[in-house]
């Protein structure tokens, strides 16, 4: 297998990049949508970042939203015509929490869109984990607790759900299909001396991979640096043990705990990704990221509450430029190295471009 995770996947879309710029006159498709079909979860987990009081993001979400069964297959349609690649389904909540998601990816599995998901992974099982195994791509549950006890203690949950969703990973990997099953620990204090002990958990569950990844605890990079910076070398030490230990074993370990940077600040005035892999929220709202998702000031696109995705995506180009990534997005921003590749792909003298 390739390498999945790799910010070079974009670079692969050559037409795309160059319709990115307000020098172009072409509104081509997103190459991915990330859609966040409910707000709603079954879980309360104590670090997410939807609804943490300290973080931007989910400063305008209503919890209670989701999107009508008529408009999703609406989205879906309009999604396949444009020439839309692959969706991701996130939260919000829980996307296995919304009603009509087994509606949703069986429509999707007759159009040639590829789709994926985030999950806690508790109600990953019956028809829809049937539906999943079969015709996704790949699917990725988020895990934090290594038991019974401190995954309930991290995630309000009922004691027991810790073992519930390992029996789903288990009986997931069972099933007939070809769907990637990741999981990603998020990594804070109370279990970074517990990594190797719940991958080898999770190996042997059966998932393909894990990813090691720092929760995020603060707007500020040095504050969550601040915050990291005890646990780093052991965090370190468990993540390379696991590696070690599994390596050739049929599982992927992929170590994404790192240090910040010094400064979340933009020196850029125009976001390229927003154009590539934006946001539709479950109250019908087009966001630029999922780090902007539900900020209704700094983050919103347009409304397709009263229109399709595609009219409101082709409508009008401008809209792409007005969010100021130098004034408004300083803070943790996913794509950001992204952005910038991409802004110096495009910054090329053409006169130059032959001296490689």
């Amino acid at each position: 297998m390739g390498l999945l995770y790799t910010r070079m996947k974009i670079f692969h879309f050559r037409e795309k990049l160059e319709s990115l710029s307000m020098a172009s006159d072409a509104v081509l498709p997103p190459v991915n949508v990330r859609i966040k079909p409910t707000n709603v979860c079954n879980h309360n987990c104590s670090y997410c970042a939807y609804r943490a009081e300290n973080l931007q993001l989910g400063e305008d979400m209503d919890l209670q939203d989701f999107i009508p069964r008529e408009k999703m297959l609406e989205m879906v349609d309009d999604i396949a015509a444009m020439g839309v690649k692959a969706i991701t389904f996130s939260g919000g909540g829980d996307p296995f929490c919304y009603p009509y998601l087994l509606d949703t990816v069986e429509k999707l599995a007759g159009t040639g869109v590829k789709f994926a998901a985030l999950t806690n992974g508790s109600l990953l099982d019956g028809r829809l984990a049937d539906a999943f195994a079969k015709h996704a791509t790949w699917l990725r549950i988020s895990i934090d607790g290594w038991d019974d006890a401190s995954y309930s203690a991290y995630r309000g949950c009922p004691d027991g759900e810790f073992s519930r969703v390992m029996k789903n990973i288990e009986n997931f990997t069972k099933l007939d299909g070809s769907c990637y099953l990741g999981a990603c620990i998020v990594v804070d204090r109370r279990n970074c001396g517990h990594i190797f002990e719940l991958i080898s958990k999770l190996h042997a569950a059966g998932v393909d991979s894990v990813k090691v990844a720092p929760c995020i605890v603060s707007n500020s990079a040095t504050e969550n640096n601040h915050y990291h910076e005890p646990i780093f070398s052991i965090v370190k030490e468990q993540t390379a043990r696991a590696m070690t230990e599994f390596c050739g074993k049929g599982i992927e370990i992929f170590d994404s705990f790192h240090a910040q940077l010094e400064s979340f600040e933009k020196n850029y005035h125009w976001c390229p990704y927003l154009q590539i892999s934006p946001v539709i929220g479950a109250d019908q709202n087009v966001y630029s990221c999922h780090d902007k998702a539900y900020n209704l000031t700094d983050g919103l696109l347009g409304s397709i509450r009263d229109k399709s995705f595609k009219a409101m995506w082709q409508a009008d180009k401008s809209r792409f430029f007005k969010i100021d990534p130098s004034a408004v997005c300083n803070h943790h921003c996913v794509v950001d190295s992204s952005n910038r590749q991409i802004l110096e792909y495009l910054d090329a003298d053409a006169g130059h471009i032959d001296f490689v």
